[in-house]
């Protein structure tokens, strides 16, 4: 079953309706299933139009416009002008467009398009993406519940819980080694040592206050 968009939002102008859907997406095929969707959802409307910037590891991004007969460079370029100045990736929008009877111009349809994604990027909740490093450290069963709590008291993200042979082994996400090696030889009286596990994304919510610029 469709799942519809995350975030979705409308504009009418000169009697023409601008829906927009907006959508978290990992890669370009789940990209394409938002524009599938959307023409599923609104067969009749006359424009279904799509942007996405999609983040490849070491490389460009992937970028995306259709003006799905729209006239050239009056809709999904400036969609997609409108997501790339927010800074944001991983992320598609299609705006379906019912005309109105009322021919928009060609700066009308720029301005009516950046519009309706930057009024859908308004309402959409957003996170940063922190690099850290994994740790790993190997706990008595009678020890780890209370070792783990503390560490998740003091904002050490937790990523993984094994229960093992020899006891309970905890990933955590930390990039102060020093800080964090302090603080589970404190907790443990020492008996336990940090392991160096790799590195990680975390996700933080970001929140816009009042004054902050959207982008």
């Amino acid at each position: 079953m469709p799942r519809g968009p995350d975030v979705t939002s409308e504009l009418e102008i000169k009697r023409s309706r601008f829906i927009t859907w907006l959508r978290r997406v990992d890669d370009e095929a789940a990209a394409r299933a938002l524009l599938a969707e959307a023409r599923d959802a609104y067969p009749d409307a006359r424009h279904h139009c799509s942007a996405w910037v999609i983040a490849v590891p070491d490389a460009q991004p992937l970028w995306h416009s259709s003006d799905d007969g729209e006239p050239s460079g009056t809709a999904g370029r400036p969609m997609l002008d409108v997501l790339v100045g927010s800074g944001l990736t991983d992320v598609a929008v299609v705006v379906v467009r019912y005309f109105g009877g009322t021919l928009l111009g060609t700066g009308g349809l720029v301005r009516a398009y950046s519009d309706a994604v930057a009024s859908a990027l308004a309402l959409a909740p957003r996170v940063r993406l922190v690099p850290s490093a994994l740790w790993t450290v190997l706990l008595p069963h009678a020890e780890a519940g209370r070792v783990e709590s503390e560490l998740r008291a003091r904002g050490v993200v937790v990523h993984d819980v094994a229960y093992v042979a020899e006891g309970v082994r905890l990933t955590v996400a930390d990039n102060d080694r020093e800080g964090l090696g302090a603080l589970v030889a404190s907790l443990t009286r020492g008996a336990a040592v940090l392991e160096p596990a790799g590195r990680t994304v975390s996700e933080v919510p970001e929140f816009l206050g009042p004054g902050d610029d959207e982008g």
